[in-house]
């Protein structure tokens, strides 16, 4: 039914300029014939003179860049059915400067980047590749391989391979421009770029060098209606909500509570020192020095205008490559790589929640008498808390504690022991600045052997820094410090003196430093025919040696956890090496006897890392082609992948990081619950405190993040079978179909998948303080709230879990000769194309051997995160007239629901969400082309959701945030 309604709409790819040219998007298309130059198909090594392949190939063409106005890779690359979108230019919190590409939702550490099969530049610790950095205007064409290809390419090919093709055919001058706006008149987005290439000594060299310089403004939530507020749930739907650290000052106050203006004590003796009574949000200071009790939602903060929706970037690109064949045989070639990538992430000021003792005579001038009084008695009752204790031999409940790099004694007489909610909007927004310089290098040999066998020799050395500067951070000693004197007044709004700013201001730098060396020596060709092919049995063969490490260099602020603003963390610094040598075989069996073809092929790596908890392992696979008759190929591949642990999930330093999630204690559901409620209270919550949403006052829940050296590598096991229709009865159709299963075993993540896989598995599965998932949740004793400091949920690297991910790719296209013209007066074309995915499956496994499997497929949420839709597809119908191309794409994406049964959200379901853009493309002349379009063209707005579930009220990297969004552009060869 999809590939008949794919037909019935005529959608699809095309190309802008050449009658004869491959669509925007294609599968293996039937452009090379038997007698044709010898080529290599991405997922293998040896060169062939057709384009199939044993593993399911998207090849993605220039064209479709052109067509859809994308500058920056991930425009495009975001946008196919097998990916899920990663860091993009929409991702503030978190965020980072970069642009990543996360194959079929398994993460972007689990698909290698290749640009012309070679393994490319990575950005930071976690080894994964910038598609920032990736020139797309030299783009040819993006091959993408579904299925493990670790004994084609190495580790890290679980998910898949993305070979980036560029241009080697250069000879001339290419120059372009590109400017992008939105319909609101912001969010304009401008490149020019300018390559040459020639050929020299009578056609023996060519070389090519090119450069690029992009910029892109920022847009604001504020600029935009529906991210203005920070949502959540109402009684009867979507409401305004925000943060509960607010600038007016929110104070909580342990061993009583402020209500309307009246000190409610607890007896003396009484264990519980936590607030209680009707408002356990406490004290509000909405009049300067003077409290009401904390009203929730129209208290709140509204931290969401000050937050970049789209995120301001600076680029720019330099590099060259070319070849040169010194003698017979002997072909040098080399290629160099700059890129310089600025990037800024902006957040509100910054909020702090911390215990505080208050000088009881240093701050009664800040309040009203009333709340000085409320103080005196809170005081009071605090030292006879502590005094009952000490008769019952029992711990001080206001005892000595830690904020930041301080310690501060136990609460002492004349003073006051409050937990304070505040945010320091004196010291403006939080920005961070990411500063990315990346090179890479590469030179090598290749020619031939003899007539038949080909060698190629190459080493290859990438290095990326990123220096990162930090503003709107504090000091958490400081300001504990500081509040506890009266110097920084934190009883109402703008309160905070110059002094105060200065002595709590931080400007916190740190930088990340990536290094990758791969040095590797191959040879290929054919060896004899067999059977009655008469295509040769060919292979490949080879030895290569990689080389990763990586840094992070926080400086002393940041490496203390004194920090609070941006996230806090230790220095990061490993290595490791790993020697390969592998194999790789095809062997025709049948052609064109009784059946049109039979093929079998296989590939193996042995790979000894220097890690000794990963030590040598075996990658291999095995395929097979069967073509009864020309017009239709079956294929089927089994592949055994591993992914070696990466520097960042082996050797990361410890820091603390704010993914939102869900604290089951502060569901309402906790309080009748006998066994959860014991476990809160066992785990830290206050008693009265359970099932109360002041538990939780903020949608994100922070935790600690760091590296485990004693990781193991992952184990994936794939399974591929489809098959490739090309009726001769219907010219230029070409359909394919193609089942995929990964599988992946002792799958590195944060333990049990992260904090709220923590949270829901300790108190809705587990169910046993002792255990060590419940024993990593750190709570504040007098409040119960998990609110950073050294109150976090432990979630370092560990080998818990697995993944396992299957579905189904449907690929369509088909050229449709027309016997009519507008412009030219002979005839015109319309080109179809349909790529589509099915997900069948989703699941992570948090820890092996309990019975708690996450589902993804169909789902998003606190759990899964973006969005995972069973059906999604982009396609495209275009219409090529002589010089002029029209083309207009839909992209879908299926229907989702909340990934949390235990909580029942406002929003539980998320639509289906279609959007349609239209491009043209005109040949002025040989030498000069422009192209203009509009993005979303009917101005179709993102699903929205409370903050508690996405960022911005909805998924920016999923659903477009921008609306109508117009391009146009133009290029020049000479």
């Amino acid at each position: 039914m999809l590939l008949g309604t794919a037909a019935s709409l005529f959608v699809t790819a095309a190309p802008a300029f050449a009658q004869d040219a491959q669509p925007p998007v294609s599968s293996e298309p039937e452009t090379a014939s038997d007698e044709g130059q010898a080529i290599v198909i991405t997922g293998s090594r040896i060169a062939r003179r057709d384009l199939t392949s044993t593993s399911p190939v998207t090849v993605v063409s220039n064209e479709e860049f052109r067509l859809s106005g994308a500058v920056n890779v991930e425009q495009v690359i975001n946008t196919l059915p097998q990916v899920v979108p990663g860091s993009s230019a929409f991702s503030n919190n978190p965020g980072g400067g970069i642009a990543t590409l996360d194959l079929r939702g398994l993460g972007s550490q689990r698909n290698l980047v290749l640009v012309n099969g070679r393994r490319y530049i990575f950005f930071d610790t976690a080894q994964t590749v910038d598609l920032n950095t990736i020139p797309q205007f030299l783009i040819d064409s993006v091959d993408v391989v579904t299925g493990g290809a670790s004994a084609v390419y190495g580790s890290d090919a679980v998910a898949g391979v993305i070979n980036f093709r560029l241009r080697s055919d250069l000879d001339g001058l290419l120059a372009g421009a590109q400017y992008s706006i939105t319909e609101e008149g912001d969010g304009a987005r401008y490149n020019a770029y300018l390559a040459m290439g020639t050929q020299f000594a009578d056609g023996r060299g060519n070389i090519t060098i090119y450069g690029e310089y992009f910029n892109r403004g920022q847009i604001m939530q504020a600029d935009r209606p529906w991210a203005f507020f920070s949502f959540g749930d109402g009684a009867d739907g979507l409401i305004p909500l925000g943060s509960a650290s607010v600038p007016q000052g929110r104070i909580v106050a342990p061993g009583s509570i402020l209500v309307a203006g009246v000190a409610r004590p607890i007896a003396a003796g009484t264990n519980y020192v936590g607030p209680v009574g009707s408002n356990p949000g406490g004290a509000f200071f909405s009049t300067p020095g003077t409290s009401i009790p904390y009203c929730g939602a129209p208290c709140s903060y509204n931290y969401a205008p000050a937050n970049y929706l789209m995120v301001p970037q600076e680029r720019w690109t330099l590099g060259g490559y070319g070849e040169y064949e010194i003698a017979d045989g002997i072909t040098a070639y080399a290629e160099v790589n700059y890129i310089n990538n600025r990037v800024q992430n902006e957040l509100a000021a910054t909020p702090i929640t911390q215990n505080v003792d208050f000088e009881l005579a240093a701050i009664q001038p800040l309040v009203s008498a009333a709340d000085f009084t409320q103080l005196q008695q809170i005081a009071t009752n605090q030292q006879a808390a502590i005094a009952a204790a000490a008769a019952a031999g029992a711990p001080n409940p206001f005892g000595p504690f830690t904020a930041g790099t301080a310690s501060f004694p136990a609460l002492q007489p004349g003073f006051v022991r409050l937990n304070v909610n505040s945010r320091t909007t004196g010291l403006a927004s939080r920005n961070v600045t990411d500063d990315r310089n990346a090179f890479r290098v590469l030179a090598g040999l290749r020619g031939n052997i003899t007539d038949s066998l080909t060698y190629d020799v190459y080493y290859m050395y990438a290095r990326t820094r990123n220096a990162s500067v930090q503003t709107g951070n504090i000091s958490r000693s400081a300001f504990t410090r500081l509040a506890a004197d009266g110097t920084c007044n934190v009883f109402g709004e703008a309160l905070l003196s110059a002094d105060c700013i200065n002595q709590i201001s931080i400007l916190a730098q740190n930088q990340d430093i990536s290094e990758l060396q791969v040095a590797q020596a191959s040879i290929s060709g054919p060896l004899f025919t067999f059977g009655t092919a008469t295509d040769p049995v060919a292979f490949a063969a080879g030895v290569e040696w990689r080389s990763v490490s990586g840094q992070f260099i926080p400086d002393t602020a940041l490496s203390s956890g004194d920090v609070v603003g941006f996230n806090a963390g230790q220095a990061t610094q490993g290595s490791y090496d790993v020697k390969e040598v592998f194999a790789e075989l095809r062997v025709p069996i049948i052609q064109d006897n009784f059946i049109h073809r039979l093929e079998l092929n296989g590939a193996g790596r042995y790979s000894d890392y220097s890690l000794g908890a990963v030590g040598g392992v075996w990658t291999y696979a095995g395929g097979i082609e069967l073509a009864p008759i020309r017009d239709i190929t079956f294929r089927g591949q089994y592949q055994r992948a591993i992914r070696a642990p990466n520097v960042g999930e082996l050797f990361g330093g410890r820091a603390i990081g704010f993914p939102a999630a869900t604290d089951p204690c502060s569901l309402a559901a906790a309080a009748t619950n006998p066994t959860v409620r014991a476990l809160c209270v066992a785990t830290g919550v206050p008693d009265p405190l359970v099932g109360t949403a002041g538990l939780q006052p903020n949608a994100q829940v922070p935790g600690v993040f760091g590296g485990n050296p004693n990781l193991e590598e992952e184990v994936a096991d794939t399974w591929t079978a489809g098959a490739v229709i090309r009726p001769r009865f219907i010219p230029r159709l070409n359909i394919t179909i193609d089942y995929y299963d990964i599988r992946i075993e002792n799958a590195v993540a944060p333990a049990a998948g992260g904090v709220n896989n923590i949270l829901n598995l300790c108190y809705n599965v587990i169910q046993d303080v002792n255990s060590a998932l419940c024993q990593a949740i750190g709570r504040n004793p007098l409040t119960g709230v998990i609110e950073g400091g050294d109150f976090v949920v432990e979630a370092t690297f560990a080998n818990l879990g697995s993944f396992d991910t299957s579905g189904i790719d449907f690929q369509v296209d088909y050229s449709l000769p027309l016997n009519f013209s507008l412009l030219n007066g002979s005839s015109s074309r319309l080109n179809f194309f349909f790529l589509g995915n099915y997900t069948r499956t989703a699941d992570f496994t948090p820890v092996a051997g309990l019975d708690q499997v996450n589902e993804g497929a169909g789902r998003y949420g606190n759990i899964i995160g973006n969005p995972v839709a069973k059906w999604k597809w982009s396609s495209r119908l275009s219409w090529m007239d002589g010089p002029l191309t029209t083309s207009i794409r839909w992209r879908h994406l299926g229907a989702v629901r909340d990934d949390d049964d235990s909580t029942d959200y406002i929003v539980e379901r998320i639509g289906a969400y279609d959007l349609f853009d239209i491009s043209f493309a005109f040949e002025v002349n040989d030498n000069f082309t422009v192209n203009l379009g509009i993005n979303n063209l009917f101005d179709k707005d993102p699903p929205l959701l409370g903050d508690n579930q996405a960022e911005a009220n909805t998924f920016p990297e999923v659903y477009d945030v921008l609306g109508r969004d117009f391009f146009i552009s133009a290029s020049f060869r000479f």
